[in-house]
């Protein structure tokens, strides 16, 4: 890529809805919704060394900070019932997502039978009815009960509490129907995923679920590797962590043979200081003045901390999002730097696709279209390997613009109809799906602006 095409691309009008003028015209039916095709998730490259750190903080401690005394697991087969308002797509994603538990994952779960009491309850609801009860929740997984009914009598009560189990018998998932077809699939993902295993996030994993910088949003090669050794026959309910460690160099080194070897160090705890600067930052509190002031203590934290890891890349890239449409110029700057460190990390592909989205925003307004269309190009392996339809649609629909400034016509319309089919994925209502592509539309130049 080149730099000048970057700098240049700093002069042009911010990549930014809120200031696009020009709107594109649709008038053709949205073409059928795509679907992927068979998961393809990559391994972990990290050593089994820094495996066993991540899972023991992952599996002995909530989000909130709280310890978990002891490991708790489900015991024999695992079944799964959905409940609610449930479409044929999240059916066919629940599908696609047991499969891959059972296959990648060696866990024993499968769809409940008719008249059968679900393991875990995955129930569709209202957002607005999710939310009344736990505000700011996408989604989100509760032990002990089967049922919205039961969690609304027990929710205030130590039933629901995860610290206080001894064995998982029992769990519901509540995600909305009401969404895009990615987002119910993201959630299903997410916490099924902490129905069976880890509780925590860590914003330190580069390739996981399990990591509130929600770049990945389908379970991960690592995601799984974490979930087999969870229900691998060396572990039961009950285990200490101390237990735990001492077990697990032998279970990784059986799992994971391609890990047995030396590598860096792990990488130190994340300070709760800079947790909160992230959250202040990206969070629903707070103005925008005040959320780019949380973004730039972030960065200010990660430089003092000399990090150059996926925290210092995720602090800049949150400073570039909220840095868009006052100040483009320092939002390149960060954009940029961000896109530096994902690229030179080994494991790191899809955040850097995202970063490349912005990029090639920057590039399509300056009608710069042969560095927007190797942005894409350079990103789509990865994007699709995530599933990430949102991501891969709006790609796709900048490459589509910048072709037809290039007057290849015929391929920006059948660029421009794939990216349709997989924004009806990953955006959902129609008038959503065109509101994305008006906005693409907008950011390239119309023949006054060339």
């Amino acid at each position: 890529m080149a730099a000048t095409a970057l700098v240049l691309a700093a002069c042009a009008p911010s990549p930014s809805a809120d200031i696009a003028q020009r709107r594109a015209s649709f008038d053709e039916p949205l073409p059928p919704m795509r679907a992927f095709g068979t998961p393809r998730s990559s391994a972990s490259v990290r050593t089994n060394t820094q495996l066993a750190g991540d899972f023991l903080d992952l599996t002995f401690m909530l989000e909130s900070g709280r310890e978990l005394p002891r490991l708790t697991r489900f015991e024999g087969e695992i079944t799964v019932g959905l409940r609610g308002s449930a479409d044929a797509t999240l059916q066919r994603d629940l599908s696609r997502l047991l499969t891959r538990l059972q296959r990648e994952a060696g866990i024993p779960i499968r769809s409940a039978r008719e008249g059968e009491e679900p393991s875990i309850v995955v129930e569709v609801l209202p957002r607005k009815e999710l939310q009344r009860a736990v505000p700011q929740a996408a989604c989100f997984v509760v032990p002990r009960v089967s049922g919205w009914s039961e969690f609304r009598r027990q929710r205030r009560s130590e039933t629901v509490d995860w610290t206080t189990l001894e064995t998982r018998e029992r769990a519901s998932v509540f995600l909305p129907g009401d969404v895009s077809p990615q987002e119910a699939r993201d959630c299903l993902h997410e916490e099924i995923a902490q129905a069976l295993g880890p509780l925590n996030d860590l914003y330190r994993l580069p390739d996981s679920v399990f990591n509130d910088d929600n770049f990945h949003t389908v379970l991960t090669g690592f995601d799984m590797l974490m979930l087999r050794v969870y229900y691998d026959d060396a572990l039961s309910n009950g285990m200490s962590k101390a237990e735990v460690a001492a077990a697990l160099p032998g279970i990784l080194a059986r799992l994971n043979p391609g890990g047995q070897r030396s590598g860096p160090t792990p990488t130190p705890p994340t300070p709760r200081i800079w947790i909160e600067a992230i959250e202040d930052a990206l969070g629903p509190r707070g103005n925008m003045v005040q959320r780019r002031v949380a973004a730039e203590r972030a960065v200010d934290l990660a430089r003092a901390a000399g990090w150059r890891d996926t925290r210092m890349a995720f602090s800049l890239y949150a400073l570039g999002r909220l840095s868009l449409s006052r100040e483009p110029e320092l939002a390149l700057a960060a954009f940029i730097e961000a896109a530096e460190i994902y690229r030179r990390l080994p494991d790191t592909q899809i955040q850097a696709a995202h970063v490349a989205m912005q990029l090639a925003a920057f590039s399509l307004s300056a009608g710069q279209t042969a560095a927007t269309i190797g942005l894409v190009e350079e990103s789509l392996p990865a994007v699709r390997e995530a599933e990430n339809a949102a991501l891969l649609s709006t790609l796709m629909m900048m490459r589509a613009e910048a072709l037809a400034l290039q007057g290849r016509t015929a391929e920006a319309r059948a660029e421009r109809t794939e990216a349709l089919g997989w924004a009806r994925y990953g955006f959902g209502a129609d008038d959503v799906v065109w509101a994305r592509a008006t906005e693409i539309a907008a950011l390239a130049p119309g023949p006054s602006d060339r």
